[in-house]
C-alpha cells in the first residue's frame, strides 16, 4: 500500500481546514502520499473535495474518516458552556449547539465507496468488520490509527491492512478509541518509537509512524524502527497549499509557546499551542466529544477571522518550532535531503 512510494512520506489528514486538495496533490506530485481529511465535512463537501483532488492529481490518494461511536456525553457541560458563552459575546457570535452527532459517518462511508478511494483510514476507533469487507470488495485498502498495543490488536481483528501508529507527540486530536476522563491525555501515552516497536512485535501489518515528525532524520528514524512510511501533519501546517488560518500560521512561526493536551476546544484530548483558552479552560473541560466541539466551532471561527490566537485551537505537534514554510514540494524536497543525510550516518553500523 505504501511500500512503493518514491519517498515514504504521507501528508496527514488535518481536519478543520489545513488539509486541502491542493496540499494533497502537491505532496503526491513530489513523490509522497496524501490523505484528505473527511472529519467535520458533510458528505457532499467530502465528495466535492475528492473530485477536486482527483482533478489535480492522477496519482492515488486517501481519505480519513472519524469513527464517532458511542452516545451523548453524561458529563455536566454547564460550566464549560458558560465560559465559552462569554467568549462568544465578546466576539459577537452565537455559540453552537452542544449536541452529539456521528460526523455523518455512514453517509461519508458511502461517498468513499462510490468514489472508489484507494486507501481509507479511520481515527477514533475501528470501522466494523462488515465495513472493512465492503471497502475491500470495492478495491480499497483500510488503515486504522492506533495509540496503544491494545488498540492495534482491535484494528487487526477487524481486518485492517495497515496501522497508523500515533505517538503522544502528535498535534491535534489523539486517535484514542475511548477518552478516559480521569487520565491525562485521555489514556496511556506512548512515544512514537516506543509504540512502533511494541506494535511491530504483535503484528506483521505495515506500520505508518506519526507523531512529532518534522525533520527528515525523524523519517529515517521511524523507518529504521520498522515503519514503512512516516505520516507528517505539523510539518505542512505552514505550507503554501495548506488551509491553515493566518493567525494560526503566525503563532507557529513566532514559536515560544509550549504545547499541551486539552479538551477545552472539542471535549477530546488534543495537543495545542498553549494560549488563554488552553490555560484557563482545560482544567474544567469535560470529556464530551463532539458536543464541546460543536459548541465552540463558531466561536473559534470568529476568533480566526478576528486574528485572535488566544481563543483558537492552535493544534500542533511538540516539535512545531522546527517545521518550515513554503511550497509543499520544497518542504518534501528538504525532508528528502535530510532523510538521506541521516541515512548516511547509519553507515557507522556496518
Amino acid at each position: 500500500m505504501f511500500e512503493d512510494l518514491r519517498f515514504p512520506l504521507i501528508a496527514a489528514p488535518m481536519a478543520g481546514g489545513p488539509t486541502t486538495p491542493e496540499l494533497v496533490a502537491a505532496v503526491t506530485a513530489a513523490g509522497g502520499f496524501g490523505f484528505l481529511a473527511g472529519g467535520y465535512l458533510s458528505a457532499d463537501a467530502l465528495s466535492d473535495r475528492i473530485a477536486k483532488t482527483a482533478e489535480l492529481t492522477g496519482e492515488p490518494f486517501g481519505v480519513n474518516l472519524f469513527v464517532s461511536g458511542g452516545s451523548a456525553a453524561e458529563a455536566d457541560l454547564g460550566g464549560h458552556i458558560e465560559r465559552w458563552r462569554a467568549e462568544a459575546e465578546r466576539l459577537g457570535v452565537e455559540p453552537g449547539e452542544p449536541l452529539w452527532d456521528d460526523d455523518a459517518y455512514a453517509a461519508k462511508l458511502e461517498v468513499v465507496l462510490a468514489r472508489k478511494v484507494p486507501v481509507v483510514s479511520f481515527t477514533f476507533g475501528t470501522p466494523s468488520a462488515e465495513d472493512v469487507e465492503r471497502l475491500h470488495a470495492n478495491g480499497s485498502k483500510v488503515a486504522v490509527t492506533v495509540t496503544s498495543p491494545a488498540e492495534a490488536d482491535r484494528a487487526v481483528a477487524v481486518g485492517a491492512d495497515a496501522l497508523v501508529v500515533q505517538g503522544f507527540e502528535a498535534g491535534a486530536h489523539r486517535g484514542l478509541f475511548a477518552d478516559e476522563p480521569e487520565a491525562e491525555g485521555g489514556g496511556a501515552q506512548y512515544g512514537v518509537l516506543s509504540l512502533l516497536r511494541l506494535v511491530s512485535a504483535r503484528t506483521d501489518l505495515p506500520l505508518v509512524a506519526t507523531g512529532g515528525l518534522v525533520h527528515g532524520a525523524d523519517i529515517a528514524a521511524v523507518l529504521a524502527a520498522g515503519a514503512v512510511a512516516a505520516q507528517l501533519g505539523t510539518a505542512f501546517l505552514r505550507a503554501d497549499e495548506a488551509g491553515t488560518q493566518p493567525a494560526h500560521r503566525q503563532a507557529l512561526a513566532d514559536g515560544g509557546r509550549p504545547t499541551a493536551f486539552t479538551r477545552a476546544f472539542s471535549g477530546r484530548p488534543a495537543r495545542s499551542l498553549v494560549n488563554r483558552a488552553v490555560a484557563d479552560f482545560s482544567a474544567t473541560a469535560p470529556s464530551a466529544y463532539p458536543e464541546i466541539n460543536n459548541l465552540t466551532k463558531p466561536i473559534r471561527a470568529a476568533a480566526g477571522k478576528a486574528g485572535d490566537p488566544e481563543i483558537m485551537s492552535l493544534y500542533a505537534g511538540q516539535t512545531y518550532e522546527l517545521a518550515g514554510s513554503g511550497p509543499a514540494a520544497s518542504i518534501v524536497e528538504r525532508l528528502q535531503a535530510e532523510a538521506r543525510e541521516a541515512a548516511t550516518r547509519l553507515s557507522r553500523l556496518r
